[in-house]
């Protein structure tokens, strides 16, 4: 479902300054990126953990003004090893021209474009981790036949609202039809945003229907709860924390399907999503109680759908979408493609 390949090193040289005020209102260049940026990011190697040579991922989360946060994911990171259970979190600051996370009996000593080395809480050296950059295997998905192309970087004639910049979709468009049932593919991308917090980190939202939220937020390095990325808002987390770093390219794969209702009006039948994150599969054929949050209410007709517009610079690209009440969706559409870079 995903690829990993090392990290390039000309994408992590950033400037060494940034202005404080650009980056609290986030940024979508990594030029105008703090040094923090460069070391923020994902790791993977084998360290001595418990007197076991054990494979581990590493993920590193800027926190402004030099402070950093982290977790470590007993055999390597989500949807790369990691099979879920305890993790173990890491807090951290800037130590002379590295970083230092540390926590439950490790340490870690991170440079820029360099190897991660991994002591214990003695001092003793455990290993060695290296930078790692992932992409989603989804990322360039070609629409199948029949495919309705709702942004493809230059046509915005099936949304209405759109803003366009640099051939990227911004915040608060909408479809200009409604779907009832659909395949939805789409890429996005989150700002950096370090000095902020929780729903005010890169936050935006996929709105099926008007009515029902699959979260869009920066929630990287995070234990996932049932208002971040990937979630069903305010309804339920993910089963999986898929998120990449901010200013990472990353893809939703969202097969829904709608409630039903009888001639009266009553539902007869619960709406049901299954979301692909970054190609993974982490809400699995879910069955929707109701709308969420702020979602229009239910009922028999279809709307549109709306990529929400939170305040944030989310943008988007690679917008397309299979109406299964006129196309049904192909299986070949659902399984991920490795495709090479």
């Amino acid at each position: 479902m995903l690829t990993t390949s090392l990290w390039n090193l000309g994408l992590a040289l950033v400037v060494l300054t940034a202005d404080p005020d650009v980056l609290k209102q986030g940024v979508s260049d990594p030029a105008k990126a703090d040094a923090d940026f460069a070391i923020q990011g994902e790791y993977t190697g084998t360290i001595v953990w418990n007197g076991c040579y054990r494979p581990v991922g590493l993920q590193v989360v800027a926190l402004g003004e030099g402070k950093f946060g982290g977790r470590v994911y007993p055999g390597g990171l989500p949807g790369n090893g990691f099979q879920g259970g305890s993790t173990s979190v890491l807090d951290g600051h800037r130590h002379g021209n590295g970083v230092v996370v540390h926590g439950d009996g490790l340490q870690f000593q991170l440079q820029s474009g360099l190897a991660v080395t991994a002591t214990d809480s003695s001092g003793r050296h455990i290993g060695y981790l290296q930078p790692m950059h992932r992409y989603s295997l989804m990322t360039g998905a070609r629409p199948p036949a029949g495919a309705v192309i709702l942004f493809d970087g230059r046509d915005t004639s099936k949304l209405k609202n759109a803003k366009v910049t640099n051939g990227l979709l911004q915040i608060g468009a909408e479809t200009v039809d409604s779907y009832r049932d659909f395949y939805l593919h789409a890429e996005f991308k989150t700002p950096y945003m370090p000095h902020a917090k929780g729903q005010a980190r890169g936050n935006s939202g996929f709105y099926l229907q008007k009515r029902y939220e699959v979260q869009v937020l920066d929630s990287f390095g995070l234990e996932s709860q049932f208002n971040d990325a990937a979630a069903l808002y305010r309804f339920k987390a993910p089963d999986l924390n898929m998120s990449f770093p901010p200013l990472s390219w990353q893809t939703y794969d969202i097969d829904f399907t709608a409630a039903r209702f009888d001639d009266a009006g009553k539902r007869t039948q619960k709406a049901r999503i299954t979301v692909r994150h970054n190609g993974v599969v982490v809400q699995n054929n879910l069955e929707l109680e109701n709308k969420t949050g702020g979602g229009s209410q239910e009922g028999p007709n279809a709307l549109p759908i709306l990529f929400q517009n939170h305040g944030n610079a989310v943008e988007f690209r690679n917008i397309w979408l299979l109406d299964r009440s006129q196309t049904p969706a192909p299986a070949s559409c659902c399984t991920p493609v490795i495709r090479c870079r």
